[in-house]
């Protein structure tokens, strides 16, 4: 069992390692699409922000945390971020319509 065990928490670490490698790697291509400029398709941005959430969600689960844990902090930080009136919310209202789309979704 030992064994077993044993290659269970080496294919975690593995896993771990290649998710946090993912989002680096998302987050620079991300970046070379923004320097880009206007040649960029939305879709290319919402394919590579997709890549970023989705390896975030799935590192948190290897970590331990749960899928509705996450979700629980992103609208608590949305709810703050409403709260505190953020630039973002304050000249945009874009949490505001974050918070709308997490409600709608559920």
């Amino acid at each position: 069992m030992e064994k077993g065990g044993g290659l269970d928490i080496a294919k975690n670490i593995r896993l771990v390692e290649w998710l946090k490698s993912e989002i680096l790697t998302s987050v620079a291509e991300l970046y070379q699409l923004l320097a880009a400029g206007a040649r960029v398709s939305q879709d290319a941005l919402a394919d590579c922000l997709a890549s970023i959430i989705t390896a975030a969600y799935l590192l948190g689960k290897r970590l331990g945390i749960p899928f509705a844990a996450i979700d629980s902090k992103i609208e608590s930080k949305i709810r703050l971020g409403i709260i505190e009136e953020h630039d973002v919310e304050k000249h945009y209202g874009d949490l505001t319509a974050l918070s709308e789309h997490y409600r709608t979704r559920k």
